[in-house]
Order: C-alpha cells, then sequence, then structure tokens
C-alpha cells in the first residue's frame, strides 16, 4: 500500500514540474486559444443549434403521423355514445385512432426554410472562423507584447550589470582621490534608477504574461510562461504586392466578408418566404378511428358485444384535400414583404461597410508595415550611434576628461536607444504578420 502511494505521490510531482516547466511557443498558444476560447465555445453551440434548424426544416416537409387512445367511466344516468341513449349505471368507453397529413403546397416556402437553414449553418460556420481569426491576431500580438518585455528586462539586467562594474570602479578613483565623490553619487544614482526599469520592466513581463494567459483561459499565471526565444525580423515579400492585390485576395477567403455574403443569401431566403405567404396552401389528410363502449349490445339479442367485435363494427375512415386561400390578413402578409426587402438592403449594405472596412484595414496595415519597417530601420542606426558616443564618453570618463553627470546621460541616452529598437522591432514584426494573414499567410515567426 505504502509502495502505491509513494508511486502516486511521484506522478503527481512529476506532473507538476512538467506544467511548471513548460514554454509556450505561438504556434501552441494560437492552436490552444482557439481549441478552449469561451466565446469560441458559444458559437460553437450557435453553430450545432443552426444545425437543428436545418434538421426541423427537413422534418416540415414531411407526412406527420400521431396516434390517440381514451379511457373513460361514467356512473348514474350517463349517454352512451355507442348508442347515442341515456342509460342509467355504469358505461366504460374507448377511443383510439391515428391520423396523418402532408402540406403538399405552401408557396414553396418550407423549400425555401430548408435552404435558409443550411446558408445559416454556413453563415454561422462562417462567424466562428472570423472569430477564431480574430483571435489569432489578438494571441500573437499579446506573445509578441511578452516577447518585447523580456528583452527590454534583459536589456536593463544587461545595463545594470555593466553601472555595476562601473561604480565599483568609481569608488576606486574616489577612494584614491582621482575623481571627485560627486561622480560617485552620480553613477549610484544611475544604478538606482535602472534598478527602478528593472522592477518596472519585470512587472510588465508578468502583466503582459497574465494578459496571454487569460486569452487562453489559463488561470494559473505564475507556472504560465512562453519560450525564451529571440526572433529576428522575419523574411518577408508582402510588400512586393500592392494594397489592391491584397484586398482582391482577401476578398477570396476572408470569414468576415463571406459572413456578411452569407447574411445577403439569408435576407434574400428571409423575402422568399414571406412571399410564400400570398400563394395558396394544399394539405392532404388520413385519419382513422374506432370506439368501444361496455353497453354497446346487439339490436336483436341486446347482448353486449365482445370488445374486438365493436372495434371492428365501429373503426372508419377519414381521407381529402384542404385549400386554404389567403385573401385578407390585415396587411399582415404585405407588411412582411416589405419588412424583408429591408432586410435585403440593410444586409448589403453591411456588406459593403465591411468591404470598406476591410479595405481600410489593409491600406492602415500595408502603411504600418512601411513605417514600422523605417523607424526599425532608424532605430537600429540611432543606437549604433548612441553606442558609439557612449564608447567615446567612457573612454574620457575612464580617464578623468568627463564628469559623471554627462556619462550617465549618455548611458541613459544608450538605453533609451535600446528600448526603442526593442519596441519598434516587435511592432514591425506583429504589423508585418497582420498584413501576412490579410493575404492569406498563416501566423508563424519562421
Amino acid at each position: 500500500m505504502k509502495i502505491k502511494i509513494i508511486i502516486g505521490l511521484f506522478i503527481f510531482c512529476c506532473g507538476v514540474l512538467s506544467a511548471q516547466e513548460k514554454k509556450w511557443t505561438l504556434e501552441e498558444c494560437v492552436y490552444y486559444a482557439v481549441e478552449n476560447n469561451l466565446t469560441i465555445e458559444q458559437f460553437e453551440l450557435d453553430l450545432e443549434n443552426a444545425k437543428i434548424d436545418k434538421s426541423d426544416a427537413i422534418g416540415d416537409m414531411l407526412p406527420n403521423f400521431n396516434a390517440n387512445a381514451s379511457l373513460s367511466g361514467n356512473s348514474g344516468l350517463v349517454l352512451d355514445q355507442s348508442r347515442n341513449q341515456q342509460v342509467t349505471g355504469t358505461v366504460t368507453t374507448a377511443s383510439g385512432g391515428f391520423s396523418s397529413s402532408v402540406n403538399l403546397f405552401d408557396g414553396l416556402r418550407n423549400i425555401h426554410r430548408l435552404n435558409r437553414a443550411k446558408l445559416n449553418a454556413l453563415a454561422n460556420q462562417y462567424r466562428l472562423d472570423n472569430l477564431k481569426d480574430d483571435i489569432m491576431l489578438a494571441v500573437a500580438n499579446a506573445y509578441l507584447q511578452v516577447l518585447s518585455n523580456k528583452e527590454s528586462l534583459k536589456v536593463f539586467r544587461a545595463q545594470y550589470a555593466v553601472t555595476e562594474q562601473d561604480l565599483v570602479r568609481t569608488k576606486e578613483l574616489v577612494d584614491a582621490g582621482v575623481v571627485p565623490r560627486g561622480d560617485l553619487l552620480e553613477i549610484e544614482a544611475t544604478a538606482a534608477n535602472q534598478e527602478q526599469q528593472i522592477v518596472n520592466g519585470e512587472n510588465q513581463v508578468l502583466i503582459s504574461r497574465i494578459g496571454l494567459a487569460q486569452l487562453l483561459q489559463i488561470r494559473d499565471y505564475e507556472n504560465f510562461n512562453i519560450a525564451d526565444e529571440e526572433f529576428d525580423i522575419p523574411p518577408s515579400n508582402i510588400l512586393d504586392n500592392s494594397p489592391k492585390t491584397i484586398f482582391d485576395k482577401a476578398l477570396t477567403f476572408r470569414n468576415d466578408i463571406k459572413f456578411s455574403l452569407s447574411n445577403v443569401d439569408l435576407a434574400l431566403k428571409d423575402l422568399q418566404i414571406a412571399k410564400g405567404a400570398v400563394y395558396p396552401t394544399l394539405g392532404a389528410f388520413f385519419n382513422y378511428g374506432t370506439r368501444y363502449s361496455s353497453e354497446f349490445r346487439n339490436p336483436l339479442t341486446f347482448d353486449r358485444i365482445a370488445f374486438a367485435d365493436q372495434l371492428y363494427l365501429t373503426d372508419g375512415i377519414a381521407y381529402g384535400l384542404q385549400l386554404n386561400v389567403p385573401v385578407f390578413n390585415g396587411f399582415g402578409v404585405k407588411n412582411n414583404i416589405k419588412r424583408a426587402k429591408i432586410g435585403v438592403e440593410r444586409s448589403r449594405l453591411q456588406l459593403e461597410q465591411d468591404k470598406l472596412d476591410l479595405e481600410t484595414n489593409i491600406n492602415q496595415a500595408y502603411v504600418d508595415v512601411k513605417s514600422f519597417s523605417k523607424a526599425y530601420e532608424a532605430a537600429q542606426k540611432t543606437l549604433e550611434a548612441r553606442r558609439l558616443a557612449y564608447n567615446y564618453t567612457k573612454e574620457r570618463f575612464d580617464v578623468g576628461l568627463m564628469n559623471a553627470f554627462d556619462f550617465s546621460q549618455s548611458q541613459s541616452r544608450v538605453d533609451n536607444a535600446e528600448a526603442e529598437l526593442i519596441r519598434t522591432k516587435y511592432d514591425y514584426i506583429f504589423r508585418l504578420k497582420v498584413l501576412e494573414f490579410y493575404f492569406g499567410l498563416p501566423i508563424t515567426l519562421d
């Protein structure tokens, strides 16, 4: 028994350690978010409902079949329905039968409802896929934000390590009387400021990790982390295509556009269903019934007739056709047609608006890629220049030709340039992936 407990604890501890050591890649985050997002699960339920509506529409086109049976007892002066006479005593009666009816013609509304149900299921699928697209972009943005904050934190720690070395060296120079004590205080102030940057950087990493975990519906924030990877600007030739080319391709596969198109088709089906109400409806029916009474007697011998014989003697059938012609229904049919026409026009306007929004977003994404590309190149040049200037000032500071304040200012400019380079780098990567996503390329950092 003890051995089983020890083995169980070992397996549990291994599972906990495995969960703590797991580092999530971008692809894993995207896949997990799509599989576990609560809104996606709700939309999937809507899709299942749409499929049930399709089954309902098919069922409305089939004949119905219903059976019925009843049993009752009456005491005193009662009506014997089998003989249609008043009798005194206790009478037990029973009846049963079945009926069936089918709609032969209803202005093709049942056919249109079936087609509408199919379109609605397709529209819900497009709606679900569009939500997945939005979540994938949101996860990619959050993931890159975590990476950006992690790289910034690494830079802050590396800068602090260099400052610590400068602090040690400056203390030695102060003790030797080479430089004034004010320079030491200035370096200490710089170190304190960098310690604050490290604390803020750690907080930013934690907050961004929590934000990403919330997108993934993961509540174990403390043990959630992403892979410690460094990504360079991925190669891409997306800018070889014009915004018009990207927009034209996006129209062929974007799920939000497909969803809008399906809404137009749904509105047209609603109009056809509304117009079908002006036509006559034709249906067929068939009914069979029989009955039993405990006081049903032979009219010649007055003997009670057996149960089975009564069912045979009293059964009957009814069948026929039923035609309904709409003449006047308080303007209801006419107004429903008008509403359906308005719905068609509204869905068409929404489609054009969605196309316009997509074109605007693509043009903005295209401009963002070019802008952030230039900003990243400028940040690289700025950092290179700041580092050269810093190296020059450091040489002067080391030989006592520059005071600590000017040296710390030079170092601060390098810090700002490195932070700006990291920010523009990941902003550029994300904008690049957004534009590629509009072109139909998957979200990867390869």
